[in-house]
């Protein structure tokens, strides 16, 4: 037990332990990419409402529904960039348009990678590419400021480097920023750079690589009433529309704002003062 050999033997595999073994790809539908060590996490029930309850992004919902739809029977599809206003429904129809798809009897499997966890995203396509799975690779809330070079880990989804990137994985991600990055910042780099076209260039022409732009903007009063409507018919919360219809206006004008985030809010708290259970 003494031997020099075996003590710098045990040193050298704890310093460079031998690599996870692959994970099962079938004992979930959904996982969470977690580093430290590399691991991808299965997630049982995914947080989601129904693609239904979604009013005001028809557009989005039928060109994303589609092209995933293609995707996971195997023909061409895009890389998707949601973006546009807050609490407009961006994430949750990523996630409801996974379950639809799901429901029509089609493989595909949603992969979550945190925006932090960018720079690890090679040792994860690596992962997907060794499976017979269909991906979809799901990063939420995806911006950079100037001095950001997670970017340059974003190129590797989208171009694929030397290797290409792998058929079986599109990349799905939201933002309230259409080119990724402040529009201030983009302002200020041209017009203090030597060069301003090029200053920018590299950071804004990466929205370019996604195929689809899918804008969600501020919603209507109608839209955010249907909201609630359909909130109460989904989670029969049986309330009559002429006492909770000012209360919703009163709520939205406090906000400042109109989204379905706001919507929701306003649906839980009617929900709760009418002692019905939604979770």
């Amino acid at each position: 037990m003494n031997d020099p050999l075996i003590r710098i033997a045990e040193a050298l595999e704890r310093l460079s332990p031998p690599p996870p073994p692959a994970p099962d790809m079938t004992i979930a539908h959904a996982f969470a990419w977690q580093t430290s060590p590399d691991r991808l996490v299965p997630v049982a029930d995914v947080s989601r409402i129904d693609l239904a309850l979604l009013i005001g992004v028809n557009r989005a919902r039928d060109i994303l529904l589609e092209n995933t739809r293609h995707f996971a029977k195997g023909l061409p599809a895009n890389n998707a960039l949601l973006w546009g206003s807050r609490g407009m429904g961006k994430s949750s129809l990523v996630k409801a348009v996974h379950a639809q798809i799901l429901s029509e009897g089609l493989p595909l499997k949603l992969v979550e990678l945190s925006r932090e966890d960018l720079p690890t995203v090679q040792r994860l396509l690596a992962h997907l590419r060794a499976s017979d799975e269909r991906f979809v690779l799901f990063c939420d809330d995806l911006s950079f400021s100037h001095d950001d070079q997670h970017y340059k880990s974003l190129k590797a989804v989208l171009d694929g480097g030397i290797e290409g990137r792998p058929s079986n994985v599109i990349l799905y991600a939201t933002s309230n920023r259409r080119h990724l990055m402040p529009r201030d910042m983009i302002e200020n780099e041209r017009s203090t750079a030597i060069s301003p076209s090029e200053a920018v260039e590299e950071k804004v022409s990466l929205s370019d690589r996604f195929g689809l732009w899918l804008g969600f903007h501020p919603c209507s009063q109608d839209d955010y009433l249907d909201m609630i409507r359909g909130y109460c018919a989904a989670y029969n919360v049986m309330v009559a529309e002429d006492e909770w219809r000012p209360e919703a206006i009163e709520w939205q004008a406090t906000r400042g704002a109109r989204s379905g985030r706001v919507a929701w809010q306003f649906f839980t708290d009617l929900a709760a003062r009418k002692n019905v259970r939604i979770s």
